[in-house]
């Protein structure tokens, strides 16, 4: 295959994978009814100044399957965390005893289910389109690589191994989705 081909290649690859990397990270912030510490990603909390990610400001666990535990290195911080995660809306009500933080995760109602679903799906179908983004960018590459001189069957050739990765990087959201759809739904 010529040089420049495989580097389109590569950067389309690259470009589907960080799409689907992305959609996982996503995927993993939707609560499905279980306690899940990585739906505190995104919580930011004030820390001498900064705000910072909470991870850095104390140890998240879920020992069991409705309670999330946040336990500060700092004292201090029980009050800025507590805060941080009320203003992250992520429907939760934490509670602290002096020391540590919990966080009891509500079940959630079938209409939330199916909204949380639906929210998957959007997720999901953003991921199809960077990923038929990626492969048009390529294909059109190497059209264009062709009208400048590269044979005509290993333009072709590209453009059809491009839509093989395509399609392969589409089942694997498919199958994300799925599993996702299955865990939310699961009581």
């Amino acid at each position: 295959m010529n040089e420049e081909v495989k580097l389109f290649m590569d950067e389309a690859q690259e470009q589907m994978h960080n799409a689907l990397n992305h959609l996982e990270s996503e995927l993993a912030k939707i609560r499905a009814g279980r306690a899940n510490p990585k739906v505190l990603n995104d919580v930011m909390v004030e820390y001498y100044g900064t705000l910072t990610p909470l991870a850095q400001v104390a140890n998240i666990s879920a020992p069991d399957p409705r309670t999330i535990s946040i336990q500060p290195w700092e004292k201090q911080m029980i009050a800025p965390i507590e805060r941080a995660i009320m203003s992250a809306n992520l429907g939760f009500n934490p509670d602290n005893n002096g020391e540590t933080i919990r966080i009891s995760v509500p079940p959630l109602t079938e209409e939330r289910r199916k909204d949380l679903v639906k929210q998957a799906r959007t997720i999901g179908e953003q991921a199809k389109v960077s990923i038929r983004t990626a492969r048009r960018d390529a294909i059109e590459q190497f059209k264009k690589m062709a009208k400048e001189g590269l044979p005509e069957d290993v333009a072709k050739d590209a453009e059809n191994e491009a839509q093989k990765m395509t399609d392969a990087c589409t089942k694997k959201v498919d199958e994300m989705l799925l599993a996702k759809e299955k865990d939310i739904l699961t009581i």
